[in-house]
């Protein structure tokens, strides 16, 4: 595939490592050529590097084997998970996790991903929906729509939510951007 079709999330192999794609940004400089900046971990010795190419450059997308498992417990940085067809166990860093570990609950089933039985990051859904366990006091009246306060969902990530959003209620997260969707009646 073309550089300009590589997105976070991937494995990609280049120069003979397998890497994962952490950040994928396309830049138009000026009067120059595009080109992609790609931000990637190297899976074997977990590097991370960053590296320019032409958007036409040839980049190979790597194959990954993907596990429904349930996030059990976290022990320090060690985060441990549950295969849930054979109750195999297995465990990941907070490193190679990287961001999803706010968005980490007891029991929430997840796919993981692995490279050559190794996991090595995990798919998180589009959206998830978490209780506000602290929230600060709206201020009366306040009219201007663009208005948010500050608040912390159960995993201790802090979010942006309206006025009227209250300290127990669901909310319905977007993961990949941390931003409040909605309030969900549960």
């Amino acid at each position: 595939m073309n550089a300009n079709q590589v997105r976070p999330g991937m494995i990609v192999e280049w120069e003979g490592q397998p890497y994962y794609v952490m950040e994928s940004i396309h830049r138009t400089p000026g009067n120059l050529r595009a080109f992609m900046q790609i931000k990637m971990r190297n899976i074997k010795n977990g590097n991370q590097i960053e590296q320019r190419f032409a958007t036409s450059d040839r980049i190979e997308k790597i194959q990954l084997d993907v596990a429904k498992m349930q996030f059990l417990y976290q022990e320090g940085e060690d985060y441990h998970f549950m295969n849930i067809e054979n109750y195999e166990q297995t465990q990941m860093n907070a490193k190679e996790l990287g961001d999803a570990v706010n968005f980490l609950l007891p029991e929430t089933v997840i796919d993981v991903q692995s490279y050559e039985g190794k996991p090595i990051g995990i798919q998180l859904p589009k959206t998830m929906d978490f209780k506000i366990v602290e929230a600060e006091p709206s201020v009366k009246k306040q009219t201007a729509s663009s208005s948010y306060k500050t608040a912390k969902i159960e995993t201790g990530l802090t979010v942006k939510v309206p006025p009227f959003v209250e300290e127990g209620d669901v909310v319905r997260i977007d993961t990949e951007t941390h931003e409040y969707m909605e309030r969900v009646n549960k």
